[in-house]
């Protein structure tokens, strides 16, 4: 296991930090949309397994590197011997936060390993401090954050959920935030919409919210998505009446 590692090698404060949100976005999304696929790999029954999370933005589920000392730091180790002895919720949190922990120590291993100096090394971690931690966005208290620093803005102005699916510009993203309007009221709101919801983060991939993307959000935990990341395009929204996120689907389809 070279955990991307043995063959890509980031030198510089902005690498490492590419190279950070890339592993961090392949582990964010085994932790939320691929979370089903996630929690049967992680059989109790199978031996030590660690998660991983790539530069690709992709995850892999294995068993630690076999090399002593391994190529980088390895992730917390036995994490699928956990996974029936708690609640589902409670032992994704924890993944959540040594995956956290992880993510942090390759990234400072890089810096070490490169001689990065005082000033590089506190630019790193204000540029990673800037991202929700896994464990905020998988147990949606950056949404909460968020929510608290826009009541604060607004002067705890009246923010309901919206009833229908598409929504003007200058409202929160609704179902379907790509509102079907005339262009230049677009134009008029766009500036506004994107200083009151800049901040909402995507569900899945921890991103920020962008008037020029299309958002879907869960009827069931609330929580905002990326359409992309979800897989559901405006098209098929149109005909959505209750939509659930994987996370969502996953909880009710278990037993």
């Amino acid at each position: 296991m070279d955990g991307g590692g043995a063959q890509y090698n980031p030198r510089t404060v902005e690498e490492v930090f590419r190279d950070f949100k890339g592993r961090r976005a392949g582990m964010v999304k085994a932790l939320t949309t691929d979370v089903e696929e996630f929690y049967q790999q992680c059989d109790p029954e199978k031996e030590n397994l660690c998660l991983y999370g790539f530069p690709s933005e992709q995850w892999e589920v294995n068993l630690p590197a076999e090399e002593v000392p391994p190529e980088l730091p390895e992730p917390a180790l036995g994490i699928n011997f956990a996974r029936d002895g708690m609640q589902e919720k409670d032992w994704l949190s924890l993944v959540a936060v040594h995956s956290d922990a992880w993510l942090l120590s390759v990234a400072f291993y890089f810096g070490a390993r490169f001689g990065f100096d005082k000033a590089d090394r506190k630019r790193l971690f204000n540029m990673i401090n800037d991202l929700p931690t896994i464990f905020e966005v998988v147990t949606g208290t950056a949404k909460k954050q968020v929510k608290e620093k826009s009541s604060v803005s607004n002067h705890g102005s009246n923010k309901s959920k919206p009833n229908s699916k598409l929504q003007r510009a200058s409202e929160p993203p609704g179902k379907y935030s790509k509102a079907s309007q005339a262009k230049d009221e677009d134009e008029v709101m766009d500036e506004e919409d994107e200083d009151e919801h800049g901040e909402t983060l995507c569900g899945a991939c921890g991103e920020n919210y962008a008037s020029d993307e299309f958002w879907i959000c869960c009827d069931i935990c609330e929580k905002w998505f990326h359409g992309k990341c979800v897989k559901i395009t405006p098209a098929r929204a149109e005909h959505i009446k209750q939509y659930k996120c994987p996370s969502c689907t996953n909880k009710r389809a278990r037993p």
